[in-house]
């Protein structure tokens, strides 16, 4: 007979195998439950929340699985959890087990709208509601499906959206006693196929990924009219019958159509009309891009606290209290600032390596110092006084480099990335080519460039292999030799770099240093853009657009256009606007076409000049 081990041996099991990084309880100081008001922040998180883990041996099994995905999330706007930590039950002499996580200003979304909402812009709503879907949509991506979403379990921590519930699976409901009726409780967020279930006592129908999508719909308008929806109404069946039958939310006067367009097809009430949150998170992003003259980056926020979660997929979780902690010990997190800028810096060349776009890296720098708590003044101050290895000699002039802190000083950032690329700082090095190769910040010297790219390439990092094949190609600091650049670029892609594969799609394409061969285009292309690098995005939209290694499908071109256009890349903002002129695959729309010319010329993609011409004359 199998002996079932009791809820300590679980966690001290976990805990030995390190699947859950372990806290002194004594480092924990001033715990108290809260409620008894706002704590105030400082420099670095001094806050977090304690809750008590009460684990049913029975529902171990049934849980486990979904809390694997539960513990992989990884995003700015979900509450994070650090660890765990234990402490002596006076009344039965056993551990008592705390999980402690991320604190927020326990201020809900609907509070948040209440209080708020006579000063907040279209802009400021379209933000929050950003963050929201895209919070759902990282969800719905790592296959977790919340099924409890309403404006009191969202909490705003500093403008920004906190997702806390992540309504677990059905096992869980279970344990924590929730009966069907609880439904009733949130009735307008609640997806009305559910209510069909419960009012005739059937169980026929689970919450799922569409139901998730209507309770967006439901908080799209909360939002955009900042109440919580039939506000003077009881949740009663009453309200769940009528809803089913089509009862919804007026749309709030003044609402901009295409968002109320994007809630109410969230709202459907058959779950195959509505669209998923990849679809919501574009259709919104696209509003915020034509309504502002910049475009908000998607969330992502992967892997920066990995050094915190460690293997942190094994933990069980019934019922648990919450407290407030302050002050805890600043040997715990307060970890000394060279050794972290030696993790990002380290974090920040495999992103390089990898040949991730210049906007993903500059946010993977503000999101580590910004998800430490840490503000970057201070660090840019310590910087100034602490130049003591190659990574923070580098790391200020990167500051210098893209204004952080400071004014653009690319003069000053090119004398500290030569001083930390004399101590052989590999980040460092690979910008002194690229400096070197435009200009920036130093005349043009494309010899130091070649130089430096093949240094790079005889230490075998992809992202120095790709630069000297671009050396190679365009005829810097050495002769033109195609067949050279073919193999670099070839080396590099096999490594994994996202820009050298696209470039190898190229000569594939054009059939230089080798035999065309579409099919290898659209290979290398589909590999680039699946690495979300946007000139493989172009590229693969390109292949789509007049059937290259594929068949011909303009929408699938213009969804890659687009998508490109976003992040910035100036030849597919010229692709998308050149779709919107003369209405390939979608409906023509000068307006549309405008736009994206003058954002390509921005981007100084000169092509786009005479387009833009001959558009404004018309």
């Amino acid at each position: 007979m199998q002996v079932v081990k009791n809820s300590n041996e679980w966690f001290e099991e976990f805990i030995s195998k390190n699947y859950i990084k372990y806290h002194e309880y004594k480092d924990f100081h001033n715990i108290k439950k809260i409620g008894t008001g706002t704590p105030l922040r400082k420099v670095y998180q001094k806050y977090f929340v304690l809750k008590l883990v009460n684990i049913n041996n029975i529902t171990i099994k049934e849980i486990i699985n979904e809390l694997e995905f539960h513990c992989k999330v990884n995003s700015e706007n979900i509450i994070r959890f650090f660890g765990i930590t234990s402490e002596e039950n006076q009344n039965s002499q056993l551990e008592r087990y705390f999980l402690f996580m991320e604190h927020a200003d326990n201020n809900s979304l609907q509070n948040y709208l209440k209080e708020n909402f006579k000063i907040l812009t279209w802009g400021d709503k379209c933000k929050l509601a950003y963050q929201l879907v895209c919070a759902v949509s990282y969800l719905h991506n790592e296959e977790i499906v919340n099924r409890n979403l309403h404006s009191d379990n969202i909490l705003i921590h500093r403008h920004t959206i906190k997702l806390a519930d992540f309504g677990l699976s059905k096992g869980i409901k279970k344990v924590s006693g929730q009966r069907e009726s609880d439904l009733f409780v949130n009735i307008p967020y609640v997806d009305p196929k559910k209510f069909v279930d419960s009012i005739n006592l059937k169980q026929s129908y689970s919450l799922n990924k569409k139901s998730d999508v209507y309770s967006i719909g439901v908080l799209l308008w909360e939002i955009s009219s900042g109440r919580p929806p039939f506000k003077d109404e009881f949740y009663d069946v009453t309200l769940a019958t009528r809803i089913i039958h089509g009862y919804r939310e007026i749309i709030v006067p003044n609402t901009p159509v295409d968002y109320s367009n994007i809630y109410t097809e969230c709202w459907n009430y058959d779950p195959d009309n509505r669209p998923d949150m990849n679809q919501v998170v574009v259709k919104l992003e696209e509003i915020i891009t034509l309504t502002e003259d910049h475009h908000i980056s998607p969330i992502n926020d992967n892997s920066l606290y990995e050094n915190f979660i460690h293997n942190f997929n094994k933990i069980i979780i019934k019922e648990m209290e919450p407290y407030i902690i302050q002050n805890i010990n600043e040997n715990v997190f307060e970890e000394d600032l060279s050794v972290m800028i030696d993790e990002l810096i380290e974090l920040y060349l495999k992103e390089l390596n990898i040949g991730k776009e210049t906007n993903v890296r500059k946010q993977l720098v503000l999101n580590y110092f910004k998800n430490y708590k840490i503000n970057l003044q201070e660090i840019y101050n310590w910087l100034l006084n602490n130049q003591n290895n190659s990574n923070s000699i580098y790391l200020l002039g990167y500051f210098n480099y893209h204004g952080i802190e400071t004014n653009i000083n690319k003069k000053k950032a090119f004398e500290l990335y030569k001083k930390a690329g004399e101590l052989e700082n590999v980040v460092a090095q690979y910008y002194l080519t690229i400096m070197y190769m435009d200009g920036e910040g130093v005349d043009k010297n494309y010899e130091k460039s070649f130089e430096l790219s093949k240094k790079l390439t005889e230490r075998k990092y992809p992202c120095g292999i790709n630069s000297l094949g671009y050396c190679y190609y365009c005829e810097i600091g050495t002769n033109v030799d195609i067949h050279k650049a073919f193999e670099l670029y070839k080396m590099a892609a096999n490594l994994g770099n996202l820009r050298a594969q696209c470039n190898l799609a190229l000569m594939y394409r054009d059939g230089e240093g080798v035999e065309i061969n579409y099919n290898k285009v659209f290979e290398l292309s589909k590999k680039s853009a699946d690495g979300e690098y946007s000139g493989g995005m172009n590229m693969l939209g390109y292949c789509y657009s007049i059937g290259i290694g594929t068949n011909i499908n303009q929408q699938k071109a213009f969804e890659l256009y687009k998508k490109a256009a976003y992040i910035g890349y100036n030849v597919a903002q010229y692709n998308l606007a050149t779709m919107y002129e003369y209405g390939n695959g979608i409906k023509e729309d000068k307006d549309k076409a405008i736009y994206w010319y003058k954002k390509s010329l921005d981007q100084g993609y000169q092509k786009s000049q005479n387009k833009l011409n001959k558009l404004l004359k018309e």
